[in-house]
């Protein structure tokens, strides 16, 4: 049986599940290591500005391991925050047939990639694009530095469309690419009979929105790149012009918090709830009718909160700085998209939302993300790795 050394900082809800699914078929051996060795019960978030532990099991069901890490500011937050001496003789202690890094900007993963180029195929999975990108100088330089940093690597695992022209631009070749779509769990987020969605209900209810209520849900950080404020706006402008107001809510805290509520100060259509945790997501979709994620960037690389709530039956809204858009999103169909800048767009938008719409396009929203799944992801893995030839 082929093996696998995934390397990766830390637990994390998206991640977890097709390790674990990858372990179930038993078609390779994988073994995950973690750099971030202080993340093995909580990490700190420095956007929500907490310590957040996750109430899903995330160590379950695949083989794993936590490497020491000795930097003196340890996190993935900056480059000599992943700094783990033992990593490549534990690896080489496998003895895999591939070596799969999640990220190459922390010290330990670069020297990873660049240990074992050569030896055995290197890997490497990340989501960025070229959506942010600003024409000029620094730009050019880091196209320079990005493309020697991926002479590196074997094959990457794309996400997506967007990720794909990425890899592209950065003097990968097509056959380098493997297709390993990003995925959430759509089992837990769709559930079982209609329990989330009494839940919801009942929720909707303390929160003082009615059946008839068409809600408008934000739910993340609270942070500049996904310009929460734009939305307020933007529904507060809408609202002027509607025989019957958008509800908008709020899930989850961070750095605009106290700004938003400022804002919607004198504004009974707006309410907030604080962060949740995972179990309670799929329940937090289904306080809306319509998901909207309104991002500037720059790195909103996928955004895999769209996947979760379309799993969820909410259809949504994303901006063309959403990297997932020009893969899951179908416009007027699944969601709607417009431009991060446009102001009379976007209300314009939440100007004509009727209930009867939403509902038929979450329907529609259900069924297209199931082409996005864990299955296929490890799929393409499993195919890839048990056909991979040695370097």
């Amino acid at each position: 049986m082929k093996k696998l050394a995934i390397v990766t900082t830390h637990p994390i809800q998206y991640n977890a599940p097709w390790f674990r699914l990858l372990t179930e078929r038993n078609k390779i051996h994988i073994k995950v290591f973690y750099t971030w060795s202080q993340s093995k019960t909580s990490v700190k978030d420095h956007n929500f500005g907490k310590e957040i532990t996750w109430d899903i099991p995330l160590l379950d069901g695949y083989e794993y391991e936590f490497v020491s890490n000795i930097s003196k500011k340890p996190g993935s937050h900056h480059f000599m925050g992943i700094n783990c001496p033992s990593l490549i003789p534990k690896i080489n202690d496998f003895k895999p047939d591939a070596v799969l890094v999640f990220g190459w900007n922390f010290k330990s993963h670069l020297q990873v990639m660049r240990y074992f180029k050569g030896r055995i195929p290197v890997w490497f999975r990340g989501d960025s694009t070229l959506l942010d990108e600003i024409p000029g100088f620094k730009t050019a330089l880091r196209r320079q530095v990005l493309k020697f940093v991926y002479r590196y690597i074997d094959r990457a695992l794309y996400v997506g469309n967007a990720n794909k022209a990425y890899f592209l631009k950065h003097g990968l070749k097509a056959h380098q690419l493997i297709y390993v779509p990003h995925a959430i769990d759509n089992e837990r987020f769709m559930g079982e009979g209609n329990k989330f969605k009494e839940e919801a209900k009942n929720w909707r209810t303390q929160i003082g929105f009615s059946d008839t209520d068409l809600v408008m849900l934000f739910a993340g950080k609270l942070e500049p790149k996904k310009q929460p404020d734009f939305l307020l706006k933007a529904v507060q402008k809408a609202n002027e012009k509607r025989n019957t107001p958008i509800k908008l809510l709020f899930v989850g805290t961070g750095k605009l918090e106290t700004q938003l509520k400022e804002l919607a100060k004198d504004d009974e259509n707006i309410r907030f709830e604080t962060f949740q945790n995972q179990s309670k997501m799929p329940i937090v979709y289904r306080l809306g009718n319509i998901f909207c994620l309104p991002s500037k960037g720059p790195g909103e690389t996928w955004g895999l909160a769209i996947n979760e709530a379309m799993a969820s039956g909410i259809p949504v809204m994303a901006t063309d700085k959403v990297g997932c858009i020009y893969d899951i999103v179908k416009d007027k169909e699944t969601g709607y998209m417009f431009p991060n800048t446009d102001f009379d767009k976007i209300v314009s938008i939440i100007e004509h939302l009727k209930l009867e719409d939403l509902k038929r396009m979450g329907m529609l929203a259900t069924e297209n993300i199931q082409e996005w799944s864990f299955l296929k992801l490890v799929s393409n893995i499993e195919k890839s790795l048990i056909h991979e030839k040695q370097t």
